[in-house]
């Protein structure tokens, strides 16, 4: 279907519901807002569905820093409405997954590291508007709310997302891929998944640890049965979450709650420790285990995220003489334009069930959803748009 002709700029034109966040620790509210037209290099996007995250919820409660109030929302599919004039990869009527934004600029992004971009925190986290600080949406009575939310607040039923954030899915299984699905391989999915084939890539015979059974350390574990990793151990809490682990492909499980993990995983590696760690359930005393479990020259990657300013204290002789490595990990290292497609893929062969993380809430139903997340009864809650 060929692009629409270019649209005038800067007019709040289209009408849109979304949830809104007006304080810290108030609720998600339904209320009607106006969008932009797209810039050149923006697209318009008719959101099916969208997965409530960690960090929708830091935001609104403030452990995270970001601007109030505001339509959050950050992993999405959708269908494109509209374009922008320069916009050349993606086109109206196509389906696409909202992900990460970056400048596509600045050099990490001309070197083909968009998590790496310089204007990272101002695009996706703590801006709440584009870069030149202009508004992407307003109120009914026509008061700006903080936007553009990882370049999308896709919490609404339409988005406004830059040409780079908007991912088109392989059209021969677009139709074919509920959007509930492709919604949460947009950030969730795609930093556990990435964290494994990405940074911590496990050798033949190696063990991956992975601390938190939550959408990432689980889809971490997805994406561990699709290398020549031995060993896939999960740490958590919750039985039910250890036991959806080991359905998904861990072999061995630990409950934090009455076992050691460091104890247990020397135990299950012959006392050697695991080469590869993951830390995905932001818990400090999680990430120290993650590390001292390793085994010497070890890898521990770092996706959990807890409030900004936490720390974690180390024996430092015990680094000096263990040597590991500890390697933050942002949206699993992913270029979005080539992993989200794969993702798509491995999704429909089969070899990579996500779908048994979902459970789908109507819109109108975002703060139960939102709870939802919150108590740990639901891996990936995700919103359906009527």
């Amino acid at each position: 279907m060929p692009a629409t002709a270019a649209v005038p700029t800067g007019a709040l034109t289209h009408g849109a519901t979304a949830a809104v966040v007006r304080e810290q620790d108030a609720p998600f509210v339904l209320e009607p807002v106006r969008l932009d037209d797209p810039r050149p290099d923006e697209v318009l996007v008719r959101i099916r569905a969208a997965g409530i995250c960690h960090t929708d919820l830091s935001v609104r409660a403030g452990r995270t820093p970001g601007p109030l109030p505001a339509v959050l929302g950050h992993e999405a599919a959708g269908t494109v409405e509209a374009v922008g004039s320069a916009v050349t990869r993606v086109r109206p009527g196509q389906t696409v997954i909202l992900t990460f934004d970056s400048c596509g600029s600045c050099p990490p992004c001309r070197a083909g590291q968009p998590v790496q971009c310089e204007h990272w925190p101002e695009l996706n986290l703590f801006g709440g508007s584009r870069l030149d600080g202009s508004a992407t949406l307003r109120a009914a009575d026509g008061t700006p709310l903080h936007g553009h939310f990882f370049g999308q607040s896709s919490f609404a039923t339409l988005a406004l997302a830059s040409e780079r954030n908007a991912i088109p899915v392989p059209e021969e299984v677009a139709e074919e891929v509920l959007p509930e699905v492709l919604a949460v391989l947009g950030c969730g999915v795609q930093t556990g998944t990435g964290a494994v084939l990405n940074v911590l890539r496990p050798e033949p015979g190696h063990t991956l640890a992975v601390f938190g059974a939550g959408a990432v350390g689980l889809a971490a574990v997805l994406a561990a049965r699709l290398t020549a990793a031995t060993g896939i151990v999960v740490v958590d809490v919750q039985p039910a979450r250890l036991a959806l682990a080991l359905e998904l492909g861990a072999t061995a499980v630990v409950d934090a709650r009455t076992e050691d993990p460091i104890t247990a995983i020397a135990a299950l590696t012959g006392g050697r420790g695991a080469e590869r760690s993951l830390e995905a359930s932001g818990n400090l005393r999680a990430l120290r285990q993650a590390v001292d479990a390793l085994a010497v020259g070890g890898m521990c990657g770092v996706a959990g995220a807890p409030p900004v300013g936490s720390e974690v204290a180390f024996d430092v002789p015990a680094l000096l003489g263990r040597a590991p490595r500890i390697v933050g990990v942002n949206q699993g290292a992913a270029v979005p334009e080539r992993f989200l497609p794969a993702l798509v893929r491995l999704y429909r062969s089969g070899r990579l069930p996500v779908d048994r993380l979902v459970r789908t809430f109507p819109f109108t139903e975002v703060e139960r959803a939102a709870a939802a997340a919150r108590s740990g009864e639901v891996v990936k809650p995700v919103l359906v748009m009527p």
